[in-house]
């Protein structure tokens, strides 16, 4: 069995998607896939709506309250179109029968890809583990450094 390691950095919803459709692809050949959200990338993660009650800074509050919350609520990195791009790239997905983002984290978890979340960026920018999906896993760089030594591919999205 070969082993593949995605770093998912980027928070732009077309990002996330390749990351994702690589992932099951990888997995659906029965290789494992581990996935290290960190960054911008923890949003893809987030539980719609979801707030936290527990302590934040200041600044950490900040950028958990502009982060979007949710896979659906991740904007283009090109042609976003003041907020509008992901609508018409979804409807453009919709039509050519591509799943959306949110179903294909559920398709990844379905596969038994490991989905771990950087505490160390959860730290930075402020997002705490009640806002997260459930069943996921929380580790640092040296966790996925161990992971992607063990890797034949590594990929930084």
């Amino acid at each position: 069995m070969s082993k593949k390691t995605i770093i998912v950095f980027s928070g732009d919803y077309d990002k996330v998607m390749a990351a994702f459709i690589i992932a099951n692809g990888a997995a659906a050949m029965d290789d494992e896939v581990t996935m290290f959200f960190t960054f911008w990338g923890l949003s893809a993660l987030r539980k719609p709506g979801a707030t936290s009650t527990g302590p934040k800074s200041l600044l950490q509050k900040a950028f958990s309250t502009m982060l979007p919350d949710g896979p659906e609520k991740l904007g283009l990195s090109k042609m976003n179109f003041a907020g509008m791009g992901p609508t018409l790239m979804k409807r453009v997905m919709k039509a050519a029968n591509v799943m959306p983002v949110s179903d294909l984290i559920a398709t990844a978890r379905e596969q038994g890809i490991t989905l771990i979340a950087c505490t160390m960026s959860m730290d930075v920018m402020g997002i705490q583990r009640d806002e997260l999906i459930d069943d996921i896993e929380y580790a640092g760089v040296a966790t996925y450094l161990a992971e992607a030594d063990e890797g034949n591919v590594n990929l930084f999205i």
